[in-house]
């Protein structure tokens, strides 16, 4: 069992998609009524409800708002960078972007940058069409299962360091995360894996028949990646201001905007334990 990076490009040109969607580095800023703030450059890729564009075409989502409050707070100004997501840790060590922010989990990445966080709790899931005999892990053996590229998901079913993953036919990983839902409808996959909030905001805008495992491959705080070798105090003031959105209301108040329920997301316990 492998990793299929080259494998889809076949299917991907029958219906007309790239797998990159480009190489370069658009940036969006985002709003704020201090100017004169000195910006942080906060790399992140289209990840709803985390990250995605307004109908203004302006950076908008969980991570947007809360980077706008909790860097707000310590006289920054957030501006968000789209970034192609594999290219992330060069574009960090190229210093074209001061961190990371978009529900990028912290689990078995601890060592590898110097982290703000965690913020919030999110899980790693498994979905699959609404009709597939697929009922619980154990029944993805031998199936073909599609993950973005770079991510845990890919992590969790190569290495298998997880004894709940069963030995998958082949991994798809693919650089566009919208392909992953393109690739499920299509039959071209028997399963996807990805952040559990992602794709229950697919299926909320287009209406998709995809099904939810109730079995979570990965539960796992997300935070904020700042270069391992900075001197910057930044990531621990942030994690103490995140610290205090979270007494005071003011996170669940951006999530309740987001998300139907978000009690799961805040659990103290689960963030202190992450």
């Amino acid at each position: 069992m492998k990793s299929k990076y080259m494998a889809v490009i076949p299917f991907l040109f029958a219906f007309g998609v790239l797998l990159i969607s480009g190489c370069s580095i658009t940036t969006q800023k985002s709003t704020s009524s201090q100017e004169n703030m000195p910006e942080i450059i906060i790399g992140s890729d289209d990840f709803p409800p985390f990250n995605y564009s307004d109908e203004n075409g302006e950076p908008a989502g969980i991570d947007v708002d809360i980077a706008n409050e909790a860097l707000g707070r310590l006289g920054y100004k957030p501006v968000f960078t789209k970034i192609v997501w594999d290219d992330k840790d060069k574009d960090l060590e190229n210093k074209e972007i001061d961190c990371l922010w978009g529900c990028f989990s912290m689990d078995g990445r601890e060592n590898d940058y110097k982290w703000a966080g965690p913020y919030m709790v999110s899980r790693q899931v498994v979905a699959v069409n609404e009709n597939s005999t697929i009922k619980k892990l154990s029944d993805l053996s031998g199936k073909v299962i599609a993950v973005q590229a770079s991510t845990k998901p890919e992590d969790i079913f190569l290495d298998r360091t997880n004894p709940a993953i069963p030995l998958v036919k082949d991994v798809y990983s693919l650089e566009n995360r919208k392909l992953l839902f393109t690739s499920l409808g299509k039959g071209y996959v028997d399963a996807i894996a990805a952040h559990e909030t992602s794709i229950q905001q697919y299926i909320k805008d287009y209406g998709a028949k995809i099904r939810i495992l109730d079995e979570a491959i990965l539960t796992t705080g997300i935070g904020v990646a700042f270069p391992k070798n900075t001197d910057s105090e930044l990531p621990e003031k942030l994690t103490e201001v995140f610290k205090e959105m979270r007494k005071d209301g003011s996170e669940e108040k951006i999530l309740k905007k987001y998300l139907p329920e978000t009690s799961g997301y805040l659990e103290e316990d689960k963030i202190e334990n992450n």
